[in-house]
């Protein structure tokens, strides 16, 4: 069984971190499986559009620009989220596919 916990921290008003956290509960994988989270803190400005937030389920199947090309032809986040996991299923992902859009105001 396999558990993520998603945090977001906001440092100062233009900056926020985010945290992925994940943790295995098969024991016999521990040794195979990297759970140290990746932690990258990022200046938000005014150019900012919109933060992708996805498991290897996208990843392993479309790179940064396909994922950013086709979610900024949505407006509606939730729809963008549900249109970059269908492509992910249709390039026949074989992980695991969770995928949050955020848009951020202009």
């Amino acid at each position: 069984m396999e558990s993520h916990t998603v945090t977001f921290r906001r440092c100062s008003p233009s900056m926020w971190s985010v945290g992925c956290l994940q943790s295995f509960g098969d024991r016999n994988l521990k040794s195979l499986l990297r759970s140290e989270p990746d932690i990258k803190v990022e200046d938000i400005d005014h150019t900012a559009e919109l933060l992708v937030l996805a498991s290897d389920g996208l990843w392993k199947v479309m790179n940064n620009q396909e994922v950013v090309d086709l979610a900024k032809r949505y407006k509606d986040p939730y729809a963008a989220a549900r249109h970059l996991t269908a492509e992910a299923v249709k390039r026949e992902s074989k992980d695991d596919i969770s995928c949050i859009v955020v848009r951020f105001k202009a």
